[in-house]
């Protein structure tokens, strides 16, 4: 052993013991950094479409009737106020999408209510024709939606119809020309009255 190497010995010692601190060290350093955070948020707002259908009389003034009560009064061609069995009696109605409207619809005619309820004699059928104009005792190029010969008190295979929103979403939608045909048979009495009232209910699509 030369008289140096103690002290060499010595030396390597004393540095590991400072490698060896300074590797606690850093354990402990990495131990207590602070932690990074973030967030992302998202959001949105749902607004519900709006839908209603309305009538009209005649053809160019056109209103809501969303109740029996509120019903629109049809007017009937002459002769429906002193009917007879074998007479044919017709009135138009137009419907359509209101220009709030924001879906299409399909419309059936969901109910036929007769006041008073057993009154027999009458008979009807709604069509659907292409103009307003096109309504009379025998339509023209009529689509029967409910047929001909049905009693005041059922609604039995009517057919559904459709709708479309307005073209710009503003505006109304393109209307349905129907055409109620009501005729007299031969048990109808003398001097009996009766007033009926349909439900055309649509629903969005």
């Amino acid at each position: 052993m030369t008289p140096g190497e103690p002290s060499s010995r010595t030396a390597r010692r004393k540095l590991k013991a400072i490698l060896a601190g300074g590797l606690a060290l850093g354990l402990g350093a990495t131990i207590t950094l602070a932690a990074w955070n973030d967030s992302e948020y998202a959001t949105a707002t749902f607004t519900a479409g709006t839908f209603s259908i309305e009538g009209s009389t005649d053809g160019t003034t056109y209103a809501e009737h969303p109740t029996a009560g509120s019903a629109a009064a049809l007017t009937f061609s002459t002769g429906f106020d002193d009917i007879s069995p074998g007479d044919v009696v017709a009135a138009p109605f137009a419907v359509r999408l209101t220009a709030a409207t924001t879906y299409d619809a399909t419309v059936t005619v969901a109910s036929a209510t007769p006041a008073p309820p057993a009154f027999v004699g009458l008979t009807y059928g709604i069509a659907t024709v292409p103009t307003f104009a096109d309504c009379d005792a025998t339509p023209t190029t009529p689509t029967w939606i409910v047929a001909q010969g049905t009693p005041l008190d059922s609604v039995a295979g009517a057919t559904p119809f459709n709708l479309t929103e307005g073209t710009p979403p503003t505006t109304p939608g393109a209307p349905a020309f129907l055409c109620f045909v009501v005729t007299a048979g031969p048990s109808l009495v003398q001097g009996t009255s009766v007033t009926e009232t349909w439900q055309l209910l649509a629903e969005s699509v």
